[in-house]
């Protein structure tokens, strides 16, 4: 990550991260919200762990998936800052098994790139294979 403060304003002010522990001095920080935690370390600032160059958008190809019990209130909180969605909220069914999960979801970048999936889980159906 580029800037600690401004990921630190969107994970936690955005999105209802709270920090769990933080180094500021190394300019790093554990975000927690439920069960999902994100480490943030900034750039050039102490140890990297850098495995390729780093071009932004970071995190090309890596989403997050991040449940949460209602994405609305995330959703008023993004558009109050005007904060862009990557993908509008949907409403979406993926089969898990014999089940089917339906969710609401949206998809938003943080500061550097790195896409998060929000998702609401509506409920579940049984799915019937008509080749079994």
């Amino acid at each position: 990550m580029r800037d600690l403060a401004r990921s630190l304003g969107f994970w936690c002010g955005l999105c209802g991260f709270a920090v769990v522990f933080d180094r500021p001095e190394h300019r790093f920080a554990c975000v927690q919200r439920g069960t999902a935690r994100v480490m943030l370390d900034q750039l050039n600032t102490g140890r990297d762990w850098i495995t390729a160059p780093l071009d932004p958008p970071f995190g090309r190809g890596m989403k997050l998936e991040i449940a949460v019990a209602s994405v609305q209130p995330l959703l008023d909180r993004l558009a109050t800052a005007g904060w862009p969605l990557f993908l509008a909220p949907e409403e979406r069914s993926y089969r898990v098994g014999a089940r089917a999960v339906r969710v609401r979801q949206f998809l938003v970048r943080d500061p550097d790139g790195y896409l998060l999936r929000f998702s609401e889980r509506l409920d579940d159906v049984e799915v019937h294979d008509a080749g079994a």
